[in-house]
């Protein structure tokens, strides 16, 4: 009887062997930038203690990004990766013990699409659980005068689905709804949850966001969770740690990424 362990490697062999013709990367891009933005959406819950080191992880890009000389990767192109390290959380003895920490780190290796397999190295600029990802995709409506309904982006942009622009908190035009999803220049920042590794740089160009904010940056509705690594040294590896319970990355988290650089 094949282990689901088994049956999600099988799952990667036949992606990487067949590529998916109706997604992918259009104009056979070999390399994207470094520090393009992808938003994606995590597949499988990654439990650590229980998802052994090696084990495949997959995720899909949820919104298009277009890329130099008119090339793009386009919506639900798969991202495929690798768990490094995975510890559950060991409850100290004594009062007077270290906190004790659980650790998850993923490393994402390679995207696929229409037959092509591009190698990355990835960061991790923001992520969100599943709570936190669905808040940000429907519509909310805030009371009698909201008759078309806000999004609110994770990080905290805001948006009509009739209107074009995205607002900040204070009421500043910080990026666009469009036909292909939200685009802005990433900004500057530091985490406001307090996760040391991520500082998050800004771009000169705009990038697609999916659900996050240009000013996203951190960990949102994830149990206490923290970064500990981001992946923007360049080893292209980002780690959740936490003291208070075993990190779980659930199915349907979503996250924004960005190219650190290319290769394995």
């Amino acid at each position: 009887m094949m282990k689901s362990g088994d049956s999600m490697y099988s799952f990667a062999l036949a992606v990487l062997a067949g590529g998916m013709a109706a997604i992918g990367i259009s104009g056979q891009a070999q390399t994207i930038p470094s520090a393009t933005a992808i938003p994606v959406v995590f597949e499988k819950t990654l439990d650590a203690g229980k998802t052994k080191p090696g084990e495949i992880v997959i995720a899909k890009t949820t919104q298009v990004v277009f890329l130099p000389g008119g090339q793009s990767l386009l919506s639900g192109a798969t991202l495929i990766g690798h768990v490094v390290e995975s510890k559950a959380l060991v409850l100290s003895r004594t009062p007077d013990e270290a906190p004790k920490t659980s650790d998850l780190s993923v490393h994402f290796d390679k995207i696929v699409a229409s037959g092509s397999t591009i190698p990355v190295k990835l960061s991790v600029r923001a992520i969100a659980g599943p709570v936190a990802t669905h808040e940000a995709s429907v519509l909310h409506y805030r009371d009698e005068t909201d008759t078309t309904g806000t999004r609110t982006l994770i990080g905290g942009s805001e948006f009509s689905p009739i209107g074009k622009e995205i607002f900040s908190s204070t009421g500043e035009v910080v990026g666009y709804n469009r036909k292909d999803g939200i685009f802005a220049r990433l900004v500057e920042m530091n985490s406001p949850g307090g996760d040391s590794a991520v500082h998050c740089g800004a771009t000169g160009t705009e990038q697609s966001l999916g659900i996050f904010s240009p000013s996203a940056c951190g960990v949102y509705g994830m149990n206490e969770a923290s970064i500990s690594a981001n992946g923007s040294e360049g080893n292209g590896t980002f780690a959740l740690v936490s003291t208070h319970q075993s990190v779980k990355l659930y199915a349907n988290s979503s996250a924004l990424l960005q190219v650190v650089g290319t290769g394995l």
